[in-house]
């Protein structure tokens, strides 16, 4: 196991102030985690329950404030047609640059890109996604959806740990953001490893400890070897820091994780560096060192899929394409006050990072080089929509992690040693990883730039997969 510790400014801070997102406090003492030691005042820190943990989802329509008609990519189909259709009749992405201002990547065209294997297909494995409210019509969407791309139904599970959500109300716009995450999660996931199943597990709401006690279900009862979580809130807003009773939790649940043999994906958030805050800062749990963040980048390809190249996704900094529809934000990444360097990023990450870093690798996630989903919950808006954040990466690396899983025959467990150890062999990183060098995640303040090996906003690179798939798996 993994040995860390808080670095020294998080041992100190034992302060508990009423902020957002994740403020729950130790209101008993006695949560106690190897990684967050107990401290002798956590008694007089009291708990905090209306706190929250944001999606990670961008769709194009968030422009507008709603999804319309004019957001919509249609096929050969009649507008608002739910009838599957052929791969082929998607426009290609230069197509889709030139009238709508954004790429509109398909299954196809992502796997061609990132050299995803045609021999694995996920056979044997299961992907576990977890979300709040889940949406009313993802089974329905999810057929609609590999119709459409080609790709075969599979076997989706959904579960409700913590009890139903409320009925689901499409103009309430906590529930309905929750929906597209999760089609987001579900259809992307698939697309990566169409024969592994799904085990849907929804929250009946998105406060931090309701998410975790989903997360932690989906661990105790071993639902899959691989998880994907889509969500976060930035170490800034997080109360008490290390002694926050909701951070306490979920980095138990890591814990548990790893000694269950689970692999754990989060996406590193969607505002930045900083998050809105003054100074830079990560999103937990991507934050964890018990977890793999993915950062997000903006993934160039030709018409036939063929990799060209990738920057780091910012859209005020780098924005592609002419930046036609405005920002809609960056990649999250920064170095954590909450954490230590855990032992594995030792002699890749620079020295000057005294703590853990995030991102651990990148993935396409820029709204300008968006990815196809079905949203079928809009009446008479529903149709395919440009999405984009680094929800699209956590889920898709779950489905490469289900691909290395099924070659090795057996869950892979924590992967960041073996990442950081191919980051620190040169021949099998040039391998294994697309360097992003380009860019940098200054979103309205502070930020990290790119270079050359490991760096904050894409942390190792994006995955030439096969290659990477084989030396995971060995």
């Amino acid at each position: 196991m993994e040995s860390r510790t808080l670095s020294a400014r998080a041992a100190s801070l034992l302060a508990c102030v009423a902020i957002t997102a994740l403020a729950a406090c130790s209101g008993n003492g006695t949560q106690t985690s190897p990684a967050i030691p107990q401290t002798p005042n956590a008694t007089r820190l009291a708990p905090q329950t209306k706190q929250f943990y944001t999606s990670h989802f961008l769709p194009s329509a968030r422009k507008k404030g709603t999804h319309d008609s004019s957001d919509i990519i249609y096929t050969a189909n009649p507008p608002n047609s739910k009838a599957g259709v052929s791969p082929n009749a998607f426009p290609p992405p230069s197509f889709c640059v030139a009238n709508f201002g954004l790429a509109c990547y398909t299954p196809a065209l992502i796997r061609t890109a990132y050299n995803v294997p045609n021999s694995l297909d996920g056979s044997g494995q299961t992907i576990v996604i977890v979300d709040a409210y889940g949406s009313p019509t993802v089974e329905s969407d999810l057929h609609t959806f590999d119709q459409a791309m080609g790709l075969p139904d599979p076997t989706l599970n959904i579960y409700y740990p913590t009890g139903k959500p409320p009925a689901f109300a499409p103009h309430h716009g906590k529930q309905a953001g929750w929906a597209n995450e999760t089609s987001l999660d579900v259809q992307w996931s698939h697309a990566i490893a169409p024969k592994a199943t799904i085990a849907l597990v929804i929250a009946s709401s998105n406060y931090g400890n309701v998410l975790n006690n989903a997360v932690r279900y989906a661990i105790d009862k071993h639902l899959g070897n691989v998880i994907s979580l889509s969500w976060g809130s930035p170490e800034a807003a997080i109360n008490g820091k290390g002694n926050n009773i909701q951070l306490i939790q979920g980095d138990k649940n890591y814990q548990a994780a790893e000694a269950a043999g689970i692999t754990v994906l989060v996406s590193a958030g969607d505002a930045g560096a900083s998050n809105g805050h003054p100074t830079a800062n990560p999103q937990f749990p991507a934050s964890d060192p018990l977890v793999t963040s993915v950062g997000g980048t903006n993934l160039f390809m030709s018409d036939s899929g063929a990799y060209q190249r990738e920057t780091v996704w910012d859209d005020e900094t780098g924005c592609p394409f002419g930046c036609t529809a405005g920002i809609f934000g960056a990649t999250g990444g920064a170095v954590s006050s909450i954490f230590a360097k855990p032992s594995y990023q030792q002699g890749v990450v620079p020295p000057i990072y005294g703590a853990r870093t995030v991102a651990d690798v990148g993935y396409n996630a820029s709204v300008y080089t968006a990815v196809l989903v079905y949203l079928g919950f809009l009446g008479d808006n529903s149709g395919f929509y440009f999405f984009g954040g680094t929800s699209e990466g956590s889920p898709q690396w779950a489905g490469l992690v289900a691909l290395a899983d099924q070659k090795a025959g057996h869950g892979l467990g924590l992967i960041n040693p073996k990442l950081y150890a191919i980051g620190a062999n040169p021949g099998k990183y040039a391998a294994d990883f697309h360097d992003v060098t380009v860019g940098n995640n200054a979103l309205n303040g502070p930020g990290f730039s790119a270079g050359t090996g490991y760096d904050i906003p894409t942390g190792l690179g994006s995955p030439n997969a096969t290659n990477l798939i084989n030396d995971l798996a060995q």
